[in-house]
């Protein structure tokens, strides 16, 4: 297994039992627990976090083009399926885990290969405790709206994960 390999893994899920959602993500952030393997195919990474809101930033390719030469509607989505679903997690306790029940996701312009850096916010909407709902939404450089989106995530406890 290679350096980059290790900074691009799932979190160690036996670690990870032991920590609220918050301190999962800090350690992902400040490098201590891997980001997630996606993020390095997709060329995007977490960018900040707090309780009940969390940023992601990348940067869409040419390797992420559909057949129309825009970036694939596939890129925006699971950026903003991360963000969405990390501003869940944020919010978990220790034992809990969380997956993607629903997701909504508008692409209101766009995204091209070299447009540079987008950012994607979310924020917690409401956390109960089996269900959790977020928004969040992709902007370009300068602030301009690209996509927007909310998700549902089933809460449960993290167990279900370790086999």
């Amino acid at each position: 297994m290679t350096e980059t390999d290790r900074a691009f893994a799932p979190v160690p899920l036996a670690e990870a039992a032991k920590l609220n959602g918050l301190g999962i993500l800090q350690k992902i952030l400040s490098g201590e627990f891997p980001a997630a393997p996606i993020a390095r195919v997709l060329n995007f990474r977490l960018s900040a976090v707090e309780e009940g809101r969390v940023e992601f930033r990348g940067e869409p390719s040419a390797d992420h083009l559909n057949p129309m030469g825009a970036v694939h509607g596939g890129w925006t989505a699971t950026i903003l399926d991360s963000a969405l679903g990390c501003v869940v997690m944020s919010m978990l306790k220790p034992g809990e885990a969380y997956t993607t029940a629903e997701f909504k996701v508008n692409i209101v312009r766009p995204l091209t290969a070299g447009m540079g850096e987008v950012a994607c916010e979310a924020r917690i909407l409401h956390r109960g405790r089996t269900l959790a709902t977020a928004e969040g939404y992709l902007r370009d450089s300068k602030g301009k709206l690209l996509a927007h989106g909310t998700e549902t995530c089933a809460i449960f406890p993290i167990e279900n994960l370790i086999r």
